[in-house]
């Protein structure tokens, strides 16, 4: 894959983009909020590796100036252990995944190659469809009544599970589980940003919601009665 590093702190960037080139990958680092942006936008990579608390721009700007700009890449944050509301944030704004500091670089591996897996069935040619909302799985890409809608690669994830399976609800720890496929930290309540965002993209200004919440028990797509 190709990473990009936005971290200021310049032996740490170091270090994870050493260990990112020993792992196979291509990595380059930059160190500041505007320097990281500019080089997200003019040489698009897989996924960047993004700190929250920069200089010149902070992360939660660049976060969402890449989602503004329709950036495919994959983020995973980076926050200072205990900083639960800037994560939130991170991942409201379209962030793929966190890591909290200090961190093991191994860890970080993990996350970022869990992050680079597709997770695509045997049928990942197939085209899933719920009512005038479609999905092309291969090529990533979601329309409704034709219209194309942007999607996070974990927005899309999450989205995929739900359309697989129309009509079945999934518990916020089995999304988790299809999703993250390891254990994981996180907070089963961090599916419920990601349903937020989706329903936001998917069910506003159409008349009729696909995205339901079956109280106390999960989560699913179906097409209208």
């Amino acid at each position: 894959m190709r990473i990009l590093v936005v971290e200021d702190e310049t032996q740490l960037a170091r270090h994870i983009t050493r260990a990112l080139v020993r792992a196979g990958h291509l990595a380059t680092a930059k160190h500041d909020g505007e320097s990281g942006l500019a080089a997200a936008l003019e040489e698009p990579c897989d996924l960047v590796v993004l700190d929250l608390n920069l200089p010149r721009l902070d992360g939660l700007t660049v976060l969402t100036r890449l989602r503004q700009a329709n950036s495919p890449a994959r983020i995973l944050i980076l926050t200072a252990r205990g900083e639960v509301e800037h994560r939130v944030k991170g991942l409201k704004a379209g962030a793929d995944d966190y890591l909290a500091k200090p961190f093991s670089l191994d860890e970080l591996i993990a996350r970022i190659e869990a992050l680079g897996r597709r997770g695509a069935s045997p049928n990942a040619a197939d085209l899933l469809a719920v009512a005038d909302l479609h999905m092309d799985v291969y090529h990533r890409r979601v329309t409704r009544a034709g219209r194309p809608i942007a999607l996070s690669p974990r927005e899309f994830d999450v989205l995929q599970v739900l359309m697989q399976e129309p009509g079945r609800v999934f518990s916020r720890t089995e999304l988790c589980e299809r999703i993250w496929q390891r254990d994981h930290e996180y907070d089963t309540r961090t599916v419920e940003i990601f349903i937020t965002r989706l329903r936001k993209k998917v069910d506003a200004g159409f008349p009729a919601a696909l995205i339901h919440t079956q109280r106390l028990v999960g989560y699913t797509v179906r097409a209208p009665a």
